[in-house]
């Protein structure tokens, strides 16, 4: 197990430039197995989520080639069936919750899809049902084995259809977009998930001969192709970790430019930054933070608290609500903060308690925040990382306290952020890897 040892209180300044986006990554990197053609994926973050996935597909006979930091081949041409019921790949996959999305390119490929219970963060309950009511949808069947806590997925042939999401899941859109892209006929996805990372896919599955309507809505239309070629895909930048730079830079009255962070790309993201009172000039595509010894948090037009809610994109990603916790400790004023996707994602709060902040936990969905407008600075704390998004809360939590801060099980920051520490140090953080 690895910790950070931080010693907070330091202004930071500099430049950062963001990783490419981890969610994109795990998406197209399992639409390679859809084809036999060499397909290059360029800014690709080397975290360790996405190395694991990198080496599943690998295992599974995947000819797969680092060019360079950041840019990789896969030649998917001699894939192994039969390794799906490995107990390797089962240890493997098992790990990885992005594994999830193999299925779908798998059993329009090659007529079999097979799963283990997926890892992941324990952020609260996150159900399949979405994926595989889908592939029944397409004409495939399903088994769960009960002693194996694995799913499994057969057809000699999909066939197009309607369907519509009982939610706008991110990963079951991808998965059962890239099943319907070889299925027979044409496939109607509504309640579709639109967020930037799943228009990306799409246009890597249109470059490599998919014929995709809607990109960018909630309702997508696929014709079925025959077959798919290869093709050159370049990674957004990572929303999440733009934001993240930006609770930074808030939190500790720092100077931050984040370079090309793909401003068109970010939705409603800098605005929620704003409404927290939060200062940044777009110069180009770089975003600059100046240093603000103080920020206040917006009210409604009518006077009352503010509310700061997760919703399906166009709205605010949940990954985000955990710096937004915690940058509001040190705001003027008070929020509500309400993630209403997963029910265990808040619980860090207690952490961020135990260095001073003010917050009272509603329930597991909602916490209020009242702000210490930076008059009591958190306090260092030993703390662990429960999942990658409140990990990296922690740590900027910790960059901003007094004192020294060590936060253990780090391999979950890892998870989610390349070089997080040595970042952080070039532009004057003092974080200690141990």
């Amino acid at each position: 197990m690895a910790r950070f040892i931080i010693e907070g209180g330091n202004p930071l300044n500099g430049e950062l430039t963001p990783q490419g986006a981890k969610n994109e990554a795990l998406q197209v990197i399992c639409a390679t197995l859809l084809t036999s053609r060499k397909i290059t994926i360029s800014n690709i973050p080397e975290i360790s989520d996405v190395l694991k996935l990198i080496e599943i597909l690998r295992y599974l006979g995947a000819g797969i080639e680092r060019i360079s930091k950041g840019v990789f081949t896969f030649e998917c041409d001699k894939i192994q069936i039969d390794n799906l019921k490995s107990t390797h790949y089962f240890a493997q996959a098992g790990s990885l919750r992005g594994s999830l999305m193999i299925v779908g390119p798998l059993l329009a490929r090659f007529g079999i899809g097979i799963i283990p219970q997926p890892g992941g963060d324990k952020i609260g309950r996150r159900r399949l049902d979405t994926h595989f009511r889908g592939f029944e949808a397409l004409g495939a069947e399903f088994t769960f084995d009960a002693e194996e806590s694995s799913y499994r997925v057969e057809s000699k042939q999909l066939n197009g259809c309607y369907m519509l999401l009982d939610e706008a899941s991110v990963t079951g859109t991808a998965n059962l977009l890239m099943a319907a892209t070889l299925a027979s006929g044409t496939t109607t996805i509504y309640n579709a998930a639109c967020e930037p990372y799943l228009q990306q896919l799409c246009k890597m599955l249109i470059s490599m001969g998919a014929s995709i309507q809607g990109v960018g809505s909630n309702l997508l239309t696929i014709q079925g192709v025959t077959s798919l070629s290869g093709c050159h895909h370049t990674l957004l930048p990572d929303m999440i970790e733009v934001g993240s730079f930006i609770g930074l830079a808030a939190m500790t009255a720092s100077e931050i430019t984040i370079k090309n962070v793909g401003f068109n790309q970010l939705g409603i993201i800098p605005e929620s930054f704003r409404r927290f009172g939060i200062q940044m000039n777009l110069k180009g595509d770089d975003l600059h933070i100046p240093a603000q010894q103080h920020y206040e948090i917006e009210s409604f037009i009518d006077g009352s608290i503010l509310t700061v809610a997760d919703a399906p994109w166009p709205g605010l990603t949940p990954d985000l609500l955990s710096i937004f916790l915690v940058i509001a400790t040190q705001a003027r004023g008070s929020v509500l903060i309400h993630q209403k996707m997963f029910e265990s994602r808040l619980f860090f709060v207690d952490r961020l308690i135990d260095m001073g902040a003010k917050i009272i936990l509603c329930d597991p969905h909602r916490a209020t925040v009242i702000g210490l407008d930076k008059a009591h600075p958190l306090r260092g704390i030993r703390m662990s990382s429960p999942d990658i998004r409140a990990g990296v809360a922690l740590l900027i939590a910790a960059l901003s306290a007094t004192g020294k801060s060590t936060i253990d099980y780090i391999e979950q920051i890892d998870r989610g952020y390349e070089s997080i520490d040595l970042r952080l140090n070039s532009i004057g953080a003092k974080i200690i890897r141990e």
